[in-house]
């Protein structure tokens, strides 16, 4: 049992980091790889002062809907965690983490739809002229869509779980 429990608690927090870096990194869309774009930034690397010189993207629906989603995943599966450390120490004896679970699943569902609006609307996102065929998923993208099962797979384990003394 102590062993599950610090697995599952590894694997929600581990989640949870990558969902935060999936949320805060420069990296869904690179052009080149000087070019990158992100959910709150379109960067490209300058030469001759070696930085990075970023400019806020221009917001559409699809991109605010795709921000609004994984801020929201990122909240629920902070809010299952808190709520699970909650559970542990004030639910009885043979009961589920069903709260826990159901937290998690929705953070998972959220991280899932943001990651679908991306993949289907990254020309209507991106409000680029330029050919798609020239760019490519960033790692934060692919860190988004790596989520999405822990996500799920650990929301099915909090609701499986049992609580034992």
């Amino acid at each position: 049992m102590a062993c599950l429990l610090v697995s599952l608690t590894v694997l929600h927090l581990g989640t949870l980091a990558m969902l935060l870096i999936a949320t805060l990194e420069k990296s869904w869309w690179i052009w080149k790889d000087s070019q990158i774009t992100d959910l709150w930034y379109n960067c490209f690397h300058d030469n001759s002062s070696e930085t990075w010189l970023c400019a806020a993207t221009s917001d559409s629906d699809w991109l605010q809907s795709v921000q609004a989603l994984m801020i929201l995943s990122v909240v629920f599966s902070s809010i299952s965690f808190l709520i699970f450390l909650g559970q542990l120490f004030t639910i009885t004896k043979g009961s589920l983490f069903y709260f826990t679970g159901l937290c998690q699943g929705f953070a998972g569902l959220t991280d899932f739809a943001a990651c679908l609006i991306f993949t289907f609307h990254r020309k209507e996102i991106l409000n680029d002229t330029r050919d798609l065929s020239r760019g490519r998923f960033g790692y934060c993208f692919i860190l988004a869509w790596l989520c999405v099962p822990l996500l799920l797979v650990s929301g099915v384990l909090y609701v499986h779980l049992r609580k034992k003394q």
